[in-house]
């Protein structure tokens, strides 16, 4: 297994990706744009999701490539960016061929960043600003875009919090194959290193970690919520492989492994965990090994969304 020079998603041929940062207002979003023909598939299995055209991409349904995926702060509000970028593609003449002309097919997630700054909210302007901004360049990581806003261990709010941010990852199979990854990260759990130690997460009040569950264990017959419980963690996993619509879902299911095996707990209720899978088809594959690699893709791309981040609206960064 070899980590290509440019361990981003954007290694992948054809992919470009752009972020808008609004620091004022500490959120922002990105953008993944696809090349022709990629096929896309997804898996939502947190509780609190907001997502657009997510059943587009199921098995069964008529569309199977996918234009571009955007990732967004300002919860459902931000859906919105994904009408910018939808109007940035049709200008291109991209999308799906109807009688009327194209229609691009934009998949989209949110994550909740509204109580770390100003309750402003991403909008289709910022979407189609990331369109232009997107680039085949090495992805930029932390603090920017989608992960603009992120923190993670939230469960006692900001002060006791850590940092989320934004991260990708690439893996090199051998023979031209790659699997990749690029993941926001905004979990109300922690988030783990290889080895299972706390990378980030809730805080015990002096320099160490308090860990997550130990809080949870006090709070499993209290009927009430606990203080913050807006929270997720969104992403793509993309692969040069050659996979059909169903086998593209399977990879998006089995890049959850990752996610879980990164963040814990995981899939809460209140978490939007989603991961869209795209594939564009260039490598003959076996969609096995491909699904086990975009796990590990996205538990690299998890961590190395934390460790860039930098503190933000007073929560701290894993740097300071």
């Amino acid at each position: 297994m070899i980590v290509t020079l440019n361990n981003s998603i954007t290694a992948i041929a054809g992919m470009r990706v752009g972020h808008v940062t609004d620091l004022n207002n500490i959120t922002g979003c990105t953008v993944i744009l696809c090349p022709e023909g990629t096929v896309g598939g997804v898996d939502q299995r947190g509780g609190a999701p907001g997502t657009r055209e997510t059943d587009l991409l199921s098995p069964m349904h008529l569309v199977n490539q996918v234009n571009a995926v955007v990732l967004s702060g300002g919860s459902a509000f931000g859906l919105a960016t994904a009408d910018g970028v939808m109007r940035y593609l049709a200008e291109q003449g991209i999308g799906w061929p109807t009688l009327v002309g194209p229609v691009p097919i934009v998949p989209a997630a949110i994550l909740f960043d509204l109580a770390l700054g100003n309750p402003a909210k991403p909008d289709s302007s910022m979407g189609y600003q990331a369109c232009l901004n997107a680039s085949v360049d090495p992805v930029a990581e932390g603090s920017v875009g989608a992960g603009t806003g992120c923190r993670i261990g939230g469960l006692m709010g900001n002060e006791l919090a850590t940092k989320g941010g934004i991260g990708s990852s690439c893996i090199d199979l051998g023979n031209g194959l790659l699997v990749a990854s690029l993941f926001a990260v905004n979990a109300i759990g922690d988030v783990l290193n290889a080895d299972g130690s706390i990378l980030g997460g809730l805080r015990d009040g002096t320099d160490g970690f308090a860990d997550s569950m130990n809080l949870m264990r006090s709070m499993a017959q209290m009927v009430q919520t606990p203080p913050t419980r807006e929270n997720t963690v969104i992403g793509v996993v993309a692969t040069n492989a050659r996979l059909t619509k169903e086998e593209v879902n399977k990879v998006a299911q089995m890049a959850h492994d990752g996610l879980a095996r990164a963040v814990r707990p995981a899939h809460t209720l209140f978490d939007g965990d989603t991961i869209f899978a795209l594939a564009t088809g260039q490598v003959p594959a076996n969609v096995n090994v491909i699904g086990a690699y975009a796990a590990e893709a996205a538990a690299q791309a998890i961590r190395n969304g934390v460790q860039k981040a930098v503190t933000l609206g007073g929560v701290r960064s894993v740097n300071g």
